[in-house]
Parts: structure tokens; sequence; C-alpha cells
């Protein structure tokens, strides 16, 4: 499963270029890898890699069929994995592993509740979901979801997850510079937009509080101005 030969490999932009070692090294094997570790809760750029090799097949460095098959299969394998995890280890297995990837007791209680309350679909959902893209299948084992239901589930998740991404960097191909860039500048305005409507939004929680504290003080006031007038009237 080595990489196609062909011209130099493109140039990956900003936090892709940190990946581009172990697939000019590995070739298909670290996208099998990665995926396939991050699916069942390891900490690894997984989704990341998968944009980052799509971009590669652009470029003509990787088959793109080839790669999205070994998208797909590492993502099913790795979530299955992770389910494997969770039905046969449960919670003290996971709970005991869990803190180093950071999923404690109270993360995996909101994550089963969350699973319980939106039911299976949410498994094809949460694959572009981050956290819920790595705990997917280690919650779905430990909240007794049946394994079919689930295998269907996450293959549609997968199915989705993989062409979405594979068809975007392949798209991009030796244009990725250009749009990392253009996309970086308008983050910038984006994320502008946000700290503004972020402090309108507490900005206006702060105030409805302070009226609501200072609302009973004013009727209380009010009372008691209206009770001493009245005691200055005298009786009628």
């Amino acid at each position: 499963m080595r990489m196609l030969a062909g011209g130099p490999p493109p140039h990956l932009p900003g936090f892709l270029n940190s990946l581009t070692g172990p697939l000019d090294r590995f070739g298909y094997w670290a996208v099998l890898l990665f995926v396939m570790i991050e699916d069942f809760g390891v900490p690894v750029p997984g989704e990341t890699i998968l944009v980052a090799g799509a971009v590669y097949a652009g470029a003509g460095r990787f088959n793109v069929v080839a790669f999205g098959v070994i998208g797909f299969v590492a993502a099913v394998v790795g979530d299955n994995i992770g389910f494997a995890i969770g039905h046969y280890g449960g919670r003290t297995l996971v709970l005991r592993w869990g803190r180093y990837v950071r999923l404690t007791g109270e993360r995996l209680d909101k994550a089963e509740a969350f699973f319980q309350r939106h039911g299976a679909w949410i498994i094809t959902v949460a694959r572009f979901i981050e956290v819920l893209r790595q705990a997917n299948g280690v919650v779905a084992g430990t909240a007794g979801l049946r394994w079919r239901r689930f295998l269907a589930f996450n293959a549609l998740g997968a199915a989705l997850w993989v062409g979405t991404w594979v068809s975007l960097g392949y798209l991009a191909g030796n244009h990725i510079d250009a749009i990392y860039h253009d996309v970086t500048r308008y983050s910038y305005y984006l994320l502008i937009a946000l700290a503004v409507v972020l402090a309108a939004y507490i900005a206006r929680h702060i105030l409805r509080r302070t009226r609501r504290r200072t609302a009973p003080a004013s009727r209380r006031a009010k009372a008691q101005d209206e009770s001493k007038t009245t005691a200055r009237r005298g009786p009628p």
C-alpha cells in the first residue's frame, strides 16, 4: 500500500504540514492507522490526515478510490473496536483507561444519556462532531446498543464522513495553499463576529440578572412610599 509514483508531493499549509512526514514515509498505512485508532478514543489527528491524504490524492500521489476505501474500512473497524471495548469491558474498564484520554465518569454519563435521548441516528451524526467521533463506539457499547444496529448506522456515518472529506481534499489538490489562505483569512472575521455576538449575549444576560435582582427592591421601596403617603393622609 505505497503511494503512486508521480511528481513532488503538494505543499500542505498550516497544521496539515505536520502530516507530510507520515504520508510520505508510510503512505496508505498512515491513513489506515491514524483513522482507525482515533475512532476508538486515542487522540491522534485521524480526520486531519484524511484531509491531507485526500489532497495528496488530488495531486496524483494516491489512488483516490483506494484511499477512500481504506479510510472507510479504518473508520468502521476503529469504531467497532471501541464498541467491543465498551460492550465487553464495561464502564469499569472504560473509566480505568478513559482518564488517559479525558473520558471521565461524568462525561461518560452525559454521553450515554445523549445517545439514549436521541437514538441510534446520532451514531451517524457523531462522525462529524469532535469528541463524539472518538467516543462513539465506546459509548454505544457501554449503553447496551445492539451490535448490528450500531454497525449499520456506523457504516453509514463512516461512508458520509470519508466521502465528504476525501471529496473536498481531492478537489482542492494543488490549490490547497490558496484555499487555506482564504479560509484562514475569513475565519478571522468569523471569529471576530462570534466574539461580538458572545459579548452581546453575556452583556444581555448580566443586564437581565441585574434587573431581576433590583426589581423586588424597587417594588418594596414603592410600597413603602405608598404606605408613608397613606399614613400622612390619615384615615378617611
